[in-house]
């Protein structure tokens, strides 16, 4: 009768029976159920504890065997996860598991338990002292105790006989059987994060100190290894190698075989007399990561000039397949207000309900929200209906609406001329133009037209590559993208969606159903889009890039007849700039100007009267234009302030406060007259204050105060002959769009010159009536003209000079000589009045604060 007593865990014997325990430290804590023994045979063992050095040490009559193939390897990931601090003990899995299996008899081919019993043979009277398993290596260590009479290669050649005649397979691996050896080595059961592999590295190290390990032959390191599986190729350590220890490198060609070899073989001592050298020779074994083979990677890094074009195209197609279309999609919902919750029915039900409460409640009259501005709409009702003529007709032109700031551009066409029109765009340069850098002018563009996603930092990125790049590869990839194109890409993304609006009320049962999409917009201007583009050349003298792409963009618009385009600008140049994108076109044009002084008094009165209270019962209280008796003075007060509207509006504000119209407009006045000083005059560096640079001096700016504060309307060329601005108009172009005078012209030539708001001469005669200021001012005037006759004596005197020195005194030369002496005696005439002048000047700023 054969028998073999398969214990996991410490026997125990206790009133006759075998109570079980486990020996395996980190399986310590899973109990299972007594085996039966199959040989009827009693016996005592003790539990050998395994060391802090991890070895595990064989004693008398004792022998290890390794079992392989009872877990499986890919169980090993559970050890790397200790790192995680909410999967601190993979081994407590591990126990669950393992006692799952063996609870359940259903499936016994599951209990690795089981494997490891068939794996041993009723043959031999062996008894198992210990299991420990080996879950990263999908085996484990078997303890045996064996009869003396018995010798471990009985016991190996045993095994190996029994396990091909059954072949156990476990269920996770049924194509490969179990396999097991004797362990010949001091096997080192650590926990590190070694993992299996094909490759071994085997290290020859000495017996002890003093002594010298030897560097065996292939043929030595074959006969030994190659009993546990085929070998690949063995490789010894290359030769003029100083590495120690020496060592030699085992190829497997199943990896299961490499951990049979790893576990048998480690810390085995080959004596001298099978090669081992004179002291003897032990094996250090350790697993090595197989270089895997990468090829389409290895290529892909060494052609960066066929890869990264390709990669890029790749990303534009990802790009235009995946975001164009999110782009359209929310420039459609921005350009028809989609998610704007004013324009949602429920929400304005809501206010007005609200509103007309609120009016009841408060018993008072409702108040318009731009009070007096009817008056100035009824004004130019003319204008209003002109812009939507225009719309309803086919022009591939722009509309243009220029005039000074404040004069009520923006109003007159969001909020009359467009008033109920869906479609509509509104773009303001002024961001745009703001923006500092690339990325911030490309986000604020897109800001303006509803475009997102938008990855403005890409385009930094992306040229940080491209730079990489070509100082590798010796050319630009293409990934990066300039200020230019990203833009072309917005106004094209818009361009689409504005199309596919103009598109939607189109179905296929229409009369002109067989047309064309542009032959459909042509024959339906009124289904257009409009599109208005604000503040258009603003701050045009720093950069002209982003003007020059909306207006081509624009003209694209309006030939392709996708939308109708209004541009509004403060700029009287902006032909110039716009015939650049449509040469061979004519701009309607509108311009506003100030308001009349009937309509601006009407204006002042119906803001005084907006928020006038009513009466108990409803009866209607006395207006204060009624009541108040300081309102006759407000026709002179508008004569003075002109018809500018944001002057007429803050008129009416300060009024309201309770100031009489001659305070209020004498503080305008005063606030006009310190923001002069300080924009033109007093302030003068090297920029603006909005950052440009000045191409106007102080000198120049007082000439033209000076002259307006006495004469409204300036010859414009009369001007330019003065010394002050020597026959040059950039000085006087500057301070026109700068506000502060407005050049008036007159069969396409500049005319005269005016201030830039009608406020400004009364500003202009304050400024004249300070005479410490003045006389600071016209001192440098003085100065400055001084200089010029100054320099004109100095040439006059070296060109005597140089005639002096001819040789007999030419008769020629003679008119020459008296013309410059007849020049120096004016320019000395000259010099001497304005000195005198200035004497009298620097009395003044002596004498007075």
């Amino acid at each position: 009768m054969f028998g073999v007593k398969t214990v996991i865990g410490k026997a125990i014997t206790n009133h006759g029976q075998h109570t079980l325990r486990t020996l395996y430290r980190p399986l310590r804590k899973l109990q299972y159920p007594p085996y039966t023994s199959l040989k009827a045979a009693r016996f005592k063992s003790t539990a050998p504890k395994i060391p802090k050095s991890g070895h595990i040490e064989a004693g008398p009559n004792e022998s290890l065997l390794f079992i392989d193939n009872i877990f499986p390897l890919r169980l090993s990931f559970l050890l790397s996860l200790t790192n995680l601090p909410f999967f601190t003990d993979p081994e407590k899995i591990l126990q669950k598991i393992l006692k799952q299996f063996h609870d359940d008899q259903r499936i016994p081919a599951a209990d690795p338990i089981n494997i490891a019993q068939k794996a041993l043979p009723d043959s031999i009277s062996l008894q198992v002292k210990q299991i420990l398993p080996r879950l990263k290596e999908g085996g484990a260590y078997a303890k045996l105790l064996h009869d003396p009479k018995v010798s471990p290669p009985d016991i190996e050649a045993a095994l190996q006989e029994y396990l091909e005649n059954t072949s156990p397979k476990p269920w996770f691996n049924p194509l490969r059987p179990v396999g097991s050896h004797l362990v010949r080595g001091r096997p080192w059961l650590e926990d590190l994060q070694r993992y299996p592999s094909q490759k071994l590295r085997v290290e020859f190290l000495p017996t002890g100190p003093g002594a010298e390990a030897a560097e065996l032959p292939e043929e030595t390191l074959y006969t030994l290894f190659r009993t546990y599986g085929k070998l690949g190729d063995i490789k010894p350590q290359p030769t003029g190698s100083k590495d120690l220890p020496k060592y030699a490198t085992l190829y497997y060609g199943n990896i299961r075989d490499a951990i049979m070899a790893k576990n048998c073989m480690h810390g085995f001592v080959l004596p001298a007399s099978e090669g081992g050298g004179k002291d003897g020779t032990v094996f250090k074994m350790v697993y090595e990561k197989r270089a895997k083979a990468r090829l389409l990677r290895d290529w892909i890094m060494n052609h960066p000039r066929i890869v990264i074009p390709i990669l890029a195209a790749i990303i534009a197609s990802v790009t235009v397949a995946v975001f164009d279309p999110i782009r359209t999609f929310f420039i459609k919902t921005y350009v028809t207000h989609t998610f704007h919750i004013t324009e949602n029915r429920v929400y304005s039900w809501f206010r007005s309900q609200i509103t007309r409460a609120n009016e009841i409640l408060s018993l008072k009259r409702k108040e318009s929200e731009n009070a007096g501005m009817s008056v100035v709409w009824d004004d130019r009702r003319g204008t209003i209906e002109q812009i939507r003529t225009w719309l309803m007709e086919t022009a591939d032109t722009f509309i243009v609406v220029h005039g000074p700031r404040g004069s009520g551009k923006r109003e007159l066409v969001l909020d009359e001329a467009l008033k109920g029109r869906r479609n509509t765009l509104h773009i303001d340069c002024k961001p745009i133009q703001d923006a500092r850098g690339d990325s911030s002018t490309i986000f604020a563009a897109a800001r303006e037209v509803g475009y997102k996603p938008i990855f403005s930092w890409m385009n930094t990125f992306s040229s940080m590559i491209d730079l990489a790049a070509q100082g590798t590869i010796g050319t630009k990839t293409g990934f990066s993208e300039t200020l230019d194109s990203q833009l072309q890409k917005i106004w094209q993304t818009t361009t689409n969606a504005l199309k596919e609006l103009a598109l939607e009320g189109r179905h296929k049962n229409d009369k002109d159903s067989e047309l064309g999409d542009d032959e459909y917009l042509e024959a339906h201007p009124e289904r257009r889009p409009v599109v208005v583009i604000d503040n258009f050349l603003h701050k045009s003298q720093e950069s002209s890039i982003v003007y020059d792409k909306i207006s081509e963009w624009a003209a694209s618009l309006t030939t392709g007849n996708v939308a109708h385009v209004i541009f509004l600008t403060n700029d009287v140049s902006f032909s110039k700039s716009l015939s650049k994108a449509l040469p061979d076109r004519v701009f309607r044009q509108v311009s506003l100007g100030d308001c009349s002084p009937e309509v601006a008094k009407r204006f002042v009165v119906n803001h005084l009267n907006a928020d006038a209270d009513e009466g108990p019962k409803g009866e209607k209280k006395s207006l204060p234009s009624e009541t108040r008796d300081d309102l006759g003075e407000l026709d002179g007060c508008i004569d003075i302030l002109g018809g500018r509207l944001t002057d007429l509006e803050f008129l009416a504000r300060r009024i309201k406060t309770g100031e009489t119209p001659k305070k209020a407009v004498q503080q305008i006045i005063d606030q006009s007259a310190s923001e002069i000083l300080k924009m033109y005059i007093l302030d003068i560096g090297t920029s603006s204050s909005n950052g440009s640079t000045r191409s106007w001096t102080p000198e120049q700016a007082w000439v033209l105060i000076k002259s307006l504060a006495t004469t409204p309307n300036l010859r414009y060329n009369e001007l330019l002959l003065s010394d002050t601005f020597k026959s040059s108009d950039g000085a006087l172009l500057a301070l026109e769009q700068f506000e502060l005078i407005t050049i008036v012209s007159q069969n396409g030539r500049p005319h005269s010159i005016r201030p830039g708001k009608p406020v400004y001469q009364a500003a202009f005669k304050q400024l004249v009536a300070d005479r410490v200021l003045k006389a600071r001012l016209d001192l440098a005037v003085l100065t400055q003209l001084i200089g010029i006759e100054t320099k004109s004596i100095d040439k006059a005197e070296a060109e005597l000079a140089l005639l002096g020195g001819l040789p007999g005194q030419p008769r020629e030369v003679k008119s020459r000589v008296m013309w410059l002496l007849a020049k120096m005696q004016a320019s000395q005439g000259k010099v001497e009045g304005w000195e005198k002048e200035g004497k009298a000047l620097k009395e003044v700023l002596a004498k007075e604060y």
